[in-house]
């Protein structure tokens, strides 16, 4: 969408707000022993507290109030009791929510805990690249050279995009136009970021492979080879200099 009114600017930031203090209550919350699925539901009442709806089960009755994923798991993985946290664990958790008829959409990765996988330094890189890419976002700059900076910043750190997963636009719907914001530079998407449209920007930087499969439930995806992806996501809006980015009360 774009931001036409106060009323507009208003609501994206308020939706924005609302996922962002989500996330970072379910990221301080999680903790070893805990399942997806109660996880899930401590973030589901933080978005009852703010009047919030989880968008994914309201635009796509997706099995669950956020999208919970774990190590192999890149994203929207199903909540679940049988699911449980373990230390060191990569966590991948994205909040998106529909509030006064605005979306907003934010997502972390993070270790639980000490890191035995030793996967720190991806999840720094996924958070270091959506940062340095926000930063080249303004209003006619074209959204395949904000996905090249995206790949060139994973290679110098040694590591991959996921090609098949994207950013999106968002503001009235979960998904919008433009329907893909690429992680690498897709020659053939001439369009460009337009001044006052809402976007949701995300990073999938992979240890290993390059493409996320489904898996047999339907929803979740995977790297298959065992590897490791980390995601990061702001919704922000478009302006002539940098975006405003409207979920930044997560810290990421």
């Amino acid at each position: 969408m774009s931001i036409e009114t106060n009323a507009d600017l208003t609501g994206i930031k308020n939706a924005g707000h609302a996922v962002a203090v989500t996330l970072k209550k379910m990221r301080d919350y999680a903790r070893p022993g805990m399942s997806t699925q109660e996880l899930d539901e401590y973030g589901y009442s933080i978005l009852q507290s703010f009047g919030a709806t989880p968008a994914p089960m309201k635009e796509y009755n997706f099995p669950g109030y956020t999208c919970i994923s774990l190590n192999d798991e890149v994203c929207h993985g199903i909540p679940s009791p049988s699911r449980i946290l373990k230390e060191g664990d990569l966590v991948n958790i994205d909040v998106s929510a529909e509030l006064d008829g605005y979306y907003g959409d934010n997502g972390g990765s993070f270790i639980l805990g000490q890191d035995h996988q030793q996967l720190q330094s991806l999840v720094d890189a996924s958070q270091e690249i959506l940062n340095i890419a926000l930063k080249h976002i303004k209003s006619r700059v074209r959204i395949s050279d904000v996905g090249g900076i995206i790949e060139k910043e994973a290679k110098k750190r040694g590591f991959k995009v996921i090609r098949n997963l994207c950013g999106h636009g968002i503001g009235r719907k979960l998904h919008e136009a433009p329907e893909e914001v690429p992680n690498y530079k897709d020659r053939m998407n001439k369009s460009r970021f337009r001044k006052n449209s809402v976007i949701a920007l995300e990073t999938f930087i992979s240890t290993q492979t390059k493409w996320a499969y489904e898996s047999e439930d339907g929803w979740t995806l995977t790297t298959q080879n065992k590897g490791f992806v980390a995601q990061h996501e702001h919704t922000i809006i478009v302006t002539d200099k940098e975006p405003i980015i409207v979920t930044k009360e997560n810290g990421i």
